[in-house]
């Protein structure tokens, strides 16, 4: 016998988020029947807020719940010292390290010709505006350590070599194949403490 019309959708619905796969989205389906009306009103609340009282930065392109975002507004940041992040996630990693004091700019992924991203699919114009501005000594490519990340970071040093900045990329204590996202900590912090020149 088939599961109830109700928990099929919402299991449906649970397998599209990433990392979700069938048990996972049934389990958490179950759950949420058994959790109180006050909790399962809470989390629909919580869902329905995240999209209506967040922006896009209009400088570096994170996630805030006001443009421009907190770290662009902050004055004692170094302006001077760009980190490029392939994702908001990965922006909250190396944040959450302590170790990095400059500003971000966040691509909006990686290129990945086989699923049609390229360099018109993210934020590589603005990156480059951004640098031709001026102002910027040095821009940290903390691209993932993957083959995607790898091809991201060889074609933004291309675009931005020719603009006289210094470029390095985040050093490989990151397990090679990793996310920025599910790494330590320290592990980030140690990665962009020790970037190197490329």
């Amino acid at each position: 016998m088939g599961r109830h019309q109700p928990i099929e959708r919402l299991v449906t619905r649970l397998k599209k988020l990433p990392g979700i796969g069938e048990k996972s989205a049934t389990r958490l389906a179950f759950h949420l029947l058994g959790a109180t009306d006050q909790e399962v009103q809470e989390l629909a609340e919580a869902i329905g807020r995240l999209k209506r009282e967040t922006v896009l930065c209009e400088v570096c392109f994170d996630i805030a719940s006001q443009s421009p975002c907190p770290i662009c507004r902050d004055d004692r940041r170094d302006a001077s010292l760009l980190c490029v992040v392939e994702e908001p996630a990965d922006l909250a990693s190396i944040e959450k390290s302590g170790r990095f004091r400059g500003r971000y700019h966040v691509l909006g992924g990686a290129f990945a010709p086989i699923d049609g991203v390229g360099p018109k699919q993210l934020r590589v114009a603005e990156l480059e505006a951004r640098v031709r501005k001026g102002g910027i000594e040095e821009v940290v490519l903390a691209t993932n350590p993957n083959a995607e990340g790898d091809a991201t970071a060889h074609y933004l040093c291309e675009r931005l070599r020719p603009l006289g900045v210094r470029l390095t990329r985040i050093a490989y204590g990151m397990p090679l194949g990793g996310d920025l996202e599910y790494a330590d900590h320290v592990t980030v912090g140690i990665c962009i403490e020790n970037r190197r020149a490329i």
